[in-house]
């Protein structure tokens, strides 16, 4: 472990080898110093302390004399493995090269440490391994069946007088390459080769041995895979000084060449197309015929798919057979085997949904020597074409109708009957379909719409034409009889005028009791008609009063007259056109008041609370109505008109709309010479800091007529838009109507504000404590009132003023001036008590009395006695 020198190895003696054969002796260095090649010398010695120089990797005229021919000629020769390794091989070993090989390896360390040599004893022995086939012939000729089984014999014996061990090695060639069958390894081991695990395990592949000497492979149940040549492949293994196996040489033979036939079989439907009708059976029979001889099983399968591209495994399976002529279960299928050779498929009852393609699947089983059956092929026929004709009942439909409406309103009726049934059977169910189509003069073709229909199991399915008024009960399907169906109209409308017809479908029940339809029958249209005449509806306004003065009571009356109309009824709506500068409607038309067929009044968009009983619109007559408004103002001027919209009596008590009018404009204008107002915003300071007070005044002039100010009253509101660019919605900050009501808007901040009447035409609003989001545009907004000559408050337009905008700041000195007072006072008490507690604990609580040494007084010595 302490010590680190040169190692040269060689395999450990004596080394055993066969005569003829060729010797391999490998030879390696370590743990050496200097460049990493290193060079090797092989000697050879009989016995004797001499040894004879054989070759070297760097000195060519090492090579004594004895071996300089054997050498030329590459019987002996060395072959480096690597920079620290290499082999003697030696070709043809004979009797004489038996004996001690040298291997040993020029210094190239600085200093000599470890072996520069090792020696190894090779012994040569005689060939004792004899390989044979069989006795009457070295190779044969097997041509088998699929499935058939075979046996390969060979002969393996051994006179060596060493103690070794055999390998033997049954292989097959199928091409280039030999490829392991089974194994009888010389440690008494059986091995299967690649792929032949399972068939190993199963049994089906057998390696025995017998008497004198002999190796048999068996194989059951040939295949494909198994033709090709065999030899039998043994080799002799002894086993070495260092206790490891060691092959020693190798021998085989050709045992046979085996051809494996794969077995024919053909399977085939004998009719190619077939056609049955409904409620009939179908035959149908699989021929299958082979070549196979001996014991074999046949099993039989039978699909079905719609379709003759599908695949097997998208089929359906019918029946089977198997090998041991087990049959699947059926009610209505039946399989069964004629001859040895013929197997029959009936169906029974055949339907409909039995038309397709059916294929006939067969497959040969053997046994095997274990019991078990193996398939050995398996064949398709072609798909054969299956028609099942349907029985179809024979039937006419009549449609007619029992009640056929002359005015709108009117009930219909039409009936849709089965005549002349013949063929229709228990399984047969008859369902009904409704359609509609709508007449026109011209030739364009119109599609049907369908109203209803039925399913097999008379489940009633409506189409959007009917769906709604069926579902309220005005249109009715109905089944009166077996073979009668009817459709009722309770109201027939104008919208119903047309064409009808009906389709009867009859149903056929399958064997899985499903229902399929087998046939329609259109039946010929019936035609609802009946001649109408356009509605009329006239619709005049009238104004009772020709002149009249703001204040005073708008009323006009509106008559209707209607034309082709059956009982009509009517609503009115008033409406108003303002000037395009009145904002209230975005369209200019505004909804005042309504009342419908019924004499219910509404108001629709009079948003006016303080006349809320203004306007009245009451009913004079059937065809005559009136509208009034009191205390008329002058923001009322307008054109107005009178909608009228006639009514007739629908089915189930309802109204149906019937025609649209439009009256004429009433103009209510009003001639004034009055005074003008325009509104303007001021403030003093517009830039103001923070907590400060801000004060805006909303100026009120006046132009034109002068007016007394008891005459005059104002709604003032402020608002704000919190923007630079009047790109936010404005925010109501508070509102004074003319009763000095003050109304103010919810705040967040802890701003405040007040608005007050400081003059008959100005308006203060103050903003106390003013924060940061008091900025922006202010205006104000102010509705005039004027009292006219007779007593009566008129309403004006509201005028905006132009906005001002008002920047609020921060005063820094007075943000900062009290929180640095508190911080420097706070700073200064807590240095002052930190002081004073630093003086109260050095004084009393950390005191330490220190006694002082008392010192002796003595006189100076002089320093030559020191």
């Amino acid at each position: 472990a302490f010590c680190r020198g040169r190692v040269v190895r060689v395999p450990q003696g004596p080394l055993i080898r066969v005569v003829g054969t060729e010797v391999v002796i490998p030879c390696s260095v370590s743990d050496y110093d200097g460049p990493s090649e290193q060079n090797f010398d092989w000697e050879f010695s009989r016995e004797t302390p001499d040894f004879l120089r054989i070759v070297s990797t760097w000195d060519s005229t090492f090579t004594s004399k004895e071996y300089q021919n054997r050498v030329g000629q590459g019987d002996i020769k060395l072959r480096r493995s690597s920079n620290d390794a290499v082999e003697l091989v030696i070709r043809n070993i004979q009797p004489p090269d038996q004996g001690t090989y040298k291997c040993s390896t020029p210094s190239t360390d600085a200093t000599v440490q470890g072996n520069y040599d090792a020696e190894v004893q090779v012994k040569v022995i005689p060939d004792g391994l004899v390989v044979s086939g069989t006795k009457a012939r070295s190779s044969t000729s097997l041509k088998l069946s699929e499935g058939d089984s075979f046996k390969l014999r060979c002969s393996a014996i051994t006179t060596s007088p060493e103690h070794t061990h055999l390998h033997v090695t049954w292989q097959i060639k199928r091409g280039a390459t030999w490829r392991d069958i089974l194994s009888l390894t010389h440690e008494g081991k059986f091995q299967p080769g690649p792929g032949y695990d399972e068939r190993y395990r199963n049994g089906d592949v057998r390696l025995d041995t017998g008497a004198n000497d002999t190796y048999q492979l068996s194989v059951s149940q040939a295949l494909q895979t198994d033709g090709g040549a065999y030899r039998c492949l043994v080799s002799e293994w002894v086993r070495g000084a260092d206790n490891s196996w060691q092959k020693i040489q190798e021998k085989s033979v050709e045992i046979a060449s085996v051809a494996v036939q794969q077995t024919a079989l053909d399977v085939l439907i004998s009719t190619l197309n077939v056609s049955v009708t409904e409620r009939d059976f179908l035959d149908l029979v699989c021929n299958v015929t082979t070549d196979r001889n001996g014991i074999f099983q046949a099993e039989v399968t039978w699909y079905f798919t719609s379709s003759p591209e599908d695949t097997l495994t998208d089929a359906q399976v019918l029946l089977s057979m198997d090998h041991d002529s087990v049959v699947s279960d059926s009610t209505l299928l039946s399989l069964s085997r004629v001859d040895r050779n013929s197997y029959r498929l009936l169906v029974r009852d055949v339907d409909v949904e039995d038309s397709g393609y059916y294929i006939c699947q067969a497959a040969i089983w053997i046994p095997q020597h274990n019991g078990s059956w193996q398939k050995v092929v398996e064949r398709t026929s072609a798909p054969v074409s299956v028609v099942v004709t349907a029985l179809e009942p024979n039937y006419d439909v009549f449609l007619n109708a029992s009640k056929i409406p002359k005015f709108s309103d009117e009930p219909t009726e039409l009936e849709c009957r089965i005549t002349n049934a013949q063929d229709s059977e228990a399984n047969t169910r008859f369902t009904v379909s409704w359609y509609y189509r709508l007449r026109l003069r011209s030739d364009d073709v119109v599609p049907d719409e369908l109203l209803a229909s039925m399913d097999a199991d008379w489940t009633l399915l409506l189409g959007d034409r009917s769906r709604e008024r069926t579902q309220n009960g005005e249109i009715i399907f109905s089944k009166k009889a077996v073979n009668t169906f009817s459709l009722r109209i309770q109201w027939t409308s104008e919208s119903d005028r047309g064409d009808y017809f009906c389709v009867i479908s009859a149903w056929s029940k399958h064997r899985n009791n499903s229902w399929v339809k087998s046939k329609d029958v259109v039946s010929a249209p019936v035609s609802i008609f009946w001649a109408t005449q356009d509605y009329t509806l006239t619709v005049e306004a009238v104004r009772l009063k020709p002149f009249f003065v703001a204040g005073h009571t708008f009323e006009m009356t509106c008559k209707v007259s209607s034309k082709n109309i059956k009982t009509p009824r009517y609503s009115v709506l008033i409406t108003a056109e303002k000037p395009l500068t009145d904002q209230s409607s975005p369209n200019g038309t505004t909804r005042i008041i309504s009342l419908n067929q019924d004499s219910v009044v509404r108001l629709e968009d009079w948003t006016d609370q303080t006349r809320v009983d203004g306007v009245v619109l009451e009913k004079v007559q059937e065809n005559e109505f009136r509208y009034r408004m009191y205390q008329t103002q002058i923001s009322d001027a307008g054109l107005y008109r009178c909608v009228v919209t006639a009514w007739s009596p629908g089915g189930g008590g309802m109204w149906r709309e019937a025609v649209n009018g439009l009256s004429n404009p009433i103009q209510i204008d009003f001639q004034t010479s009055g005074p003008v107002f325009n509104v303007s915003v001021h403030s003093d300071n517009q830039m103001i800091y923070q907590g400060e007070l801000a004060d805006l005044l909303c100026i009120i002039t006046t132009e034109g007529m002068a007016l007394e100010p008891d005459d005059m009253s104002f709604d003032v509101s402020w608002f704000a838009v919190r923007s630079f660019a009047l790109d936010r919605e404005p925010v109501l900050l508070a509102s004074l109507d003319r009763r000095g009501i003050m109304t103010q808007s919810r705040r967040n901040g802890s701003s405040d504000l007040s608005l007050e009447r400081i003059s008959p035409l100005e308006f203060r609003l103050r903003v106390y404590n003013c924060e940061d989001h008091d900025f922006g545009n202010h205006y104000c907004v102010v509705t005039p009132w004027v009292r006219s000559a007779t007593g009566v408050w008129q309403r004006e337009p509201d005028i905006k003023a132009k906005p001002i905008f008002l920047s609020v700041k921060m005063d820094v000195l007075n943000a900062f001036k009290y929180p640095l007072l508190i911080g420097i006072g706070l700073a200064t008490v807590i240095g002052l008590l930190s002081c004073l507690i630093g003086y109260c604990s050095s004084r009393w609580c950390c005191k330490k009395e220190v006694q002082e040494t008392r010192r002796e007084r003595r006189r100076l010595m002089s320093m030559e006695m020191d």
